[in-house]
Order: C-alpha cells, then sequence, then structure tokens
C-alpha cells in the first residue's frame, strides 16, 4: 500500500506580506499530479491546514477545490492543527462521503480507520489524532478513559472556594470536583495513546493477516528541531512530548499485544525530519510544504528541501520512504554584504527574487531606497 503524508500547509499565510496563495495552488497541483503518477492509496494530512482559526475566502476555496481534485482520485484523512479551528475544519465530518475523512473530534480519536489498497482489500490501520489542546483535553479524555479502559483520574477542584462579600471563605461547598489530567501535553496525548491501543487491539484480533498502522498526530516531539515559522504551543512549558510514549503506546498495557504503531505521520514542525529512536515506529515529520521565513528558505535551499513523504507499507510495516520535493515559485534569498557588494553585478542573480539584505559596513544615506531600487522585491533590512 502507498500512503502520502503531508501537512503544515497553512493556507492563507503571507510572506512578509507577499501572499502565497499563488505557491499554494502550484503544490495542489503537484499533489494532484503526484497522487495520480504514484498510485497513492491515500493521504494524509496532519493538520495546520489553514494558518488561522477564520481563514480568508480563498483559501477556503483552495482548501475546497484542492479536496475536491485529491478524492476524485484517491482517499484523503485530515485532521486539524493548533491554527486550525477543530469545529469550523469538522463542520458536517461525519456526513462527508467516503473519500474524504476528518477526525476533528477528540471523542472519536479511537476510532480507526481500515484503508483499503488499490483492489479494494483491507491494507491499513490509520488512527487520527487531532491537535490536543491541554487545557480541554485533560477535561474531555478522562470520561473515555473510564468508560472504555476503566481508568480512573484524580479529581482538581473547579475553581476556589466561594468568598463572603468580607472576605472570608463562605461555609458553602465550593463546585464539585471533577476528573482531569496533568495540564501537559505529554498527559494528554499518552491518554489518547492508551485509547488507540484499546482500538488497535480490538481491529487486530483474529486477522490471518497483520494490517500495518499508523498514527496521526499534531505536536512537538522532543528532538524535533523547530523553525522559527511555527506558532508556539507550549502551555506553561509543558508543550513537548517524548518519543517514547509512541513506543509504549502511552504506557498502555495492550501495547505489546495490540501489536504497535509502525508510523507516525507527524505535524507541527515545518523542518522535513525523522525522529532517530532505537526501537519502536518510525517518527517523522513532513514538513511544510512551503519556506514561511528566511530562515526557513534558506535551510531548503541547503539541506532541508520542503516535500511530502512517500510511504510504502507491507504486513511487515514500513517497506519505503522516500521524500518527494516540492515545487519552488519564488526565489527567497538572504543577501550579506558591503553596498559596493550588494550593487555589484555579484548579486544580479537575486533581482528577482525575494530578498532580505544584511548590510555589513557602512550604512550610506539613502541605503534603503537604492537597495530597492537594485531588489524590487526587497522584504527586510
Amino acid at each position: 500500500m502507498r500512503i502520502l503524508h503531508t501537512s503544515d500547509w497553512h493556507l492563507g499565510r503571507t510572506f512578509h506580506g507577499r501572499v502565497l496563495d499563488d505557491a499554494h495552488a502550484a503544490f495542489a497541483d503537484h499533489l494532484v499530479e503526484l497522487v495520480t503518477t504514484e498510485s497513492v492509496d491515500a493521504v494524509l494530512v496532519a493538520g495546520d491546514v489553514y494558518d488561522r482559526a477564520i481563514p480568508p475566502n480563498d483559501a477556503v476555496a483552495l482548501l475546497d477545490e484542492t479536496l475536491r481534485r485529491l478524492t476524485e482520485r484517491t482517499r484523503v484523512v485530515l485532521t486539524p492543527g493548533n491554527h486550525d479551528s477543530a469545529r469550523r475544519l469538522g463542520f458536517a465530518a461525519d456526513l462527508m462521503r467516503e473519500g474524504l475523512i476528518i477526525r476533528a473530534r477528540t471523542a472519536g480519536l479511537d476510532r480507526g480507520i481500515i484503508l483499503p489498497d488499490a483492489d479494494g482489500n483491507e491494507a491499513a490501520i490509520v488512527h487520527a489524532l487531532p491537535y490536543l489542546d491541554p487545557d480541554a483535553a485533560r477535561e474531555i479524555l478522562p470520561p473515555l478513559l473510564t468508560e472504555r479502559l476503566g481508568e480512573e483520574t484524580p479529581t482538581k477542584h473547579t475553581a476556589g472556594e466561594d468568598q463572603t462579600e468580607s472576605g472570608d471563605t463562605a461555609s458553602q461547598p465550593g463546585p464539585p470536583e471533577r476528573p482531569r489530567l496533568p495540564r501537559s501535553h505529554e498527559a494528554v496525548v499518552s491518554a489518547a495513546l492508551r485509547l488507540v491501543a484499546a482500538d488497535l487491539d480490538r481491529l487486530r484480533a483474529g486477522r490471518s493477516r497483520r494490517l500495518p498502522s499508523l498514527l496521526m498526530a499534531h505536536a512537538f516531539v522532543v528532538g524535533g528541531e523547530a523553525c522559527e515559522s511555527e506558532r508556539d504551543i507550549r502551555v506553561g512549558g509543558v508543550d513537548s512530548v517524548p518519543s517514547g510514549v509512541f513506543t509504549t503506546l502511552g504506557g498502555s498495557p495492550l501495547a505489546e499485544r495490540s501489536g504497535g504503531l509502525d508510523y507516525v505521520a507527524l505535524g507541527h514542525l515545518h523542518r522535513p525530519q525523522e525522529l532517530t529512536r532505537p526501537a519502536g515506529p518510525r517518527l517523522v515529520y513532513s514538513g511544510s510544504p512551503l519556506p514561511f521565513s528566511f530562515d526557513e528558505a534558506e535551510g531548503a535551499r541547503n539541506s532541508a528541501t520542503k516535500s511530502s513523504v512517500l510511504l510504502d507499507l507491507s504486513a511487515d510495516g514500513v517497506t519505503g520512504l522516500e521524500r518527494i520535493p516540492t515545487p519552488v515559485l519564488h526565489q527567497v534569498r538572504t543577501l550579506t554584504g558591503t553596498m559596493p557588494e550588494l550593487l555589484s553585478p555579484a548579486f544580479d542573480d537575486a533581482t528577482g527574487a525575494w530578498v532580505r539584505v544584511i548590510l555589513q559596513g557602512e550604512r550610506p544615506p539613502g541605503a534603503l531606497a537604492t537597495l530597492k531600487e537594485r531588489f524590487p522585491s526587497l522584504l527586510a533590512f
């Protein structure tokens, strides 16, 4: 079976004031062509589809058109990230046709999706986690843990005791206590993984052939390398998730019996990378398809080329992994030098690029105007 893993499209985003709609449209064309030429059985989009909770109309129209084109050719599984509004992105998700599955609700995160191959045979299991905000998920997950796993979560006060007008503590009892997980991304992701473990064990039980298992998650996993263009998801310094939780499935007693995960399709970090671990599933960030900062563009031109991940699976797990570079519509350059150097023919190849200039040495009067004439798309100075 062949899977295409992508994330962090950030539709509606700008680059230092320049609209990226044309670059996003070129990426959408690239995805559609890739799905066709590589016979992709499913596309996984691991969060941050939009750049903000209320996206511009053009971004909504582009997503609508892209999903229409993709679902005419393959299946798409999509989850919201920390930039998206899960409620808006997941509107009418239960009414979607078979080719498009949007998992935006925390309560449905342990409903595994069984994907068929090109011949219609059951070929892979996908559990799609939406972005789990610690403040919300720590209250939503405990009832699910109790109902489905019999886990009891310690209770926490919902507020302090009532105060009288004089400031003394009132005699009446405060609000009732309710179960809450610790306020961290590690705690809520681990809880979600324990729910996944139980469902994975159920889905694999009694089968004559092992189905490979994929998990989609939008998180900052320890060991990942960040970029300056990512929005901070820290909540009181408790943003990160240890990579080991994906091996132990959040400490689930069913982790070994369930057969474990084979691949974790990660979103949030914009730099394409794979986290190295001695054992357990492959932990892979597809990265964003476009650079959203000058530093990110420099990295993409050097060692971290923007890409999507083309994944081959069998009953044994991952049998092949290839990064497919995404198209570069706009040249982005950081130019460093003295004023005479920047005006010399050495930088003639950057006149049509989106440019950041780091000026060294003396700054003569009118330097900015001169550089703008030299580089019409000077965006940072």
